[in-house]
């Protein structure tokens, strides 16, 4: 693939020149703002989602997420048109997505109805730019806003109709080819994570030790442990605990499904607090579980002092001559994984708050081994995970290369650094980007109020 023979220099700061014979164009002469919204007719939108694969459907039955007290306020999204978040640019995972649905999304959201232009190739190109989050000079506040005014009045490059759909028919080519590699990829993966979620599994229920006798029991999890071991409750081994830190100045934890993590505050990471004074302390070795949404929360151990959600469930082990705090960390992950929590749950599943109370929690019950053999349950366990992990994360490598290949390929041909109007086109199967495990979705319940995490 080569060149176009000639370019001229655009005033843009992220695009210094297209081809010659390409125009430039103001936003303001294909996007039309709509502000429709669905108001009482809400049973006649489906509600969809802007997520690094774009505008999908949501599935509200599912229960995971966050969902609005309502959704009068929701915009009506028709097809083909465009959706844009022109606020926390750089922190959203996806600011930009084209509709292939009727339905509603977040009022929180900019909706256009898009005209003399191929949608596509508009989609194309707002991609490329928010891949590399290139809008930069257009922010204003601390929120990294653009005023749609200033994003009306903005210019993009117009290729001839022509070459805009064989830009479209392209770029929907090699995509498809690549995703299909991708997918390759993320399927090995989920049978790898599958697998090592067997082993583990298998390890903390059974234990090391071969040819052993086994005994039923009625945690839903671990059918059968081994006859030696004892079954017994949350609450003969560890304790709930509050303090609240009354002062800001800590580090913050999101609790989430591969444990504790810093938050960046300074980055507007995620949703935020108007004020962290109010969060709850948890100290070295104490575990936070997000108890408030059983299919999607987490838990995890502190390595040094910080704070989390006071929603959030901080508790210790207190008793350390036979609990192995690293061998129940495990168990507690593997029961979110497994959804063993999930029927013991309690609250409203279908707005992502199916809690665990504390009742619950302190009755739920779980195996206790000898505490050697919890030693070396868990040793067992980090050699299957660095040999599992070690193979996923070349795939993993792999998939990185091709996401950076394709976001490269993209923005060189809407932006004319590649000629490509004499590629024949082959026909292909049209392959949509999938579900990695890590598709993030973007925050739902942005109008007027952050929930806590």
């Amino acid at each position: 693939m080569k060149p176009y023979p000639d370019y001229f220099i655009t005033p843009l700061p992220w695009l210094p020149n297209i081809p010659a014979h390409w125009e430039l164009v103001r936003n303001k002469n294909i996007f039309e703002e709509t502000k429709d919204v669905v108001g009482d007719d809400i049973d006649a939108y489906p509600l969809l989602s802007l997520t690094t694969k774009g505008i999908i459907l949501r599935d509200v039955a599912s229960g995971k997420g966050k969902f609005p007290k309502d959704f009068n306020t929701y915009k009506i999204v028709k097809p083909g048109d465009m959706a844009f978040c022109l606020f926390d640019i750089d922190e959203t995972p996806r600011t930009v997505g084209l509709s292939q649905y009727n339905g509603m999304l977040t009022g929180a959201y900019t909706i256009f109805h898009v005209a003399n232009i191929n949608p596509h190739y508009a989609y194309y190109y707002y991609l490329s730019l928010d891949n590399v989050k290139a809008m930069r000079p257009l922010y204003s506040g601390l929120r990294k806003t653009i005023n749609t005014g200033t994003f009306l009045s903005c210019k993009l490059p117009l290729p001839p109709r022509p070459e805009q759909d064989q830009i479209v028919r392209f770029l929907d080519w090699k995509v498809s080819s690549i995703n299909k590699l991708i997918g390759v990829n993320q399927k090995q993966i989920e049978c790898l994570n599958e697998k090592l979620l067997t082993v583990v599994n298998d390890l903390l229920t059974h234990g090391v030790k071969q040819n052993r006798a086994y005994m039923k029991t009625n945690m839903d999890w671990a059918s059968e442990i081994p006859l030696e071991w004892e079954i017994s409750r949350v609450r003969n081994h560890f304790e709930i605990l509050k303090r609240i830190a009354g002062s800001e100045g800590f580090d913050v934890f999101s609790v989430t499904q591969q444990g504790l993590k810093v938050r960046n505050i300074n980055l507007y990471e995620g949703q935020l607090a108007a004020n962290y004074s109010g969060y709850q302390f948890v100290y070295p070795g104490e575990f936070a579980m997000n108890h408030m949404d059983l299919l999607t929360g987490g838990v995890g151990i502190a390595d040094h002092l910080g704070v989390t959600s006071p929603d959030y469930r901080v508790f210790r082990l207190f008793d350390e001559e036979r609990c192995y705090a690293a061998y129940y960390l495990k168990i507690f992950q593997l029961c979110y994984r497994r959804h063993a929590f999930y029927r013991f749950g309690r609250g409203a599943a279908n707005v992502g708050r199916w809690r665990l109370p504390a009742s619950a929690f302190k009755n739920f019950e779980i195996p206790l081994p000898p505490y050697d053999e919890q030693i070396e349950i868990v040793r067992a366990i980090e050699i299957e995970e660095h040999k599992i992990k070690t193979v996923i994360d070349c795939l993993q490598q792999e998939i990185d290369v091709l996401k950076e290949f394709k976001k490269r390929l993209i923005a060189d041909v809407v932006t004319g650094k590649i000629d490509v109007r004499g590629i024949e086109i082959p026909e292909y199967d049209l392959v949509e980007e999938d579900s990695d495990g890590e598709s993030e979705e973007n925050t739902e319940s942005m109008e007027g109020e952050m929930d806590e995490e």
